[in-house]
């Protein structure tokens, strides 16, 4: 019994590995970091926000997660959440869908 979970965890880590390997995962992982960057970036300049606050909610907001604890105030940065929303899901959405079939594709549980 421990023996295979030791190889289901091996298959796992493998499977994870081949993921972030990936042309296609590795791909829209950059789209997504450069996203964030660039919102986060943008929040800093335009909102005042600290840094951490731009990138938590730039993340919280690509994830859909949304917990309303912070929000732009100006005209410019509601309409660049606005935007930034409609592309962030997308790329959000497609990165993990690809990472996970990747990984599900790799990974084989042992009986």
């Amino acid at each position: 019994m421990v023996r295979n979970f030791l190889f289901n965890y091996l298959a796992l880590f493998r499977a994870l590995v081949s993921a972030l390997t990936d042309g296609r995962s590795l791909h829209l992982l950059a789209m997504s970091a450069s996203l964030v960057f660039v919102s986060t970036s943008f929040y800093v300049l335009v909102e005042g926000w600290s840094i951490l606050d731009a990138a938590y909610f730039s993340v919280i907001t690509m994830s859909t997660v949304g917990y309303g604890d912070i929000a732009p105030i100006t005209a410019v940065g509601k309409v660049f959440t606005m935007i930034f929303t409609v592309a962030g899901i997308g790329i959000f959405v497609a990165t993990i869908t690809t990472v996970a079939s990747i990984f599900v594709g790799n990974f084989k549980v042992r009986k």
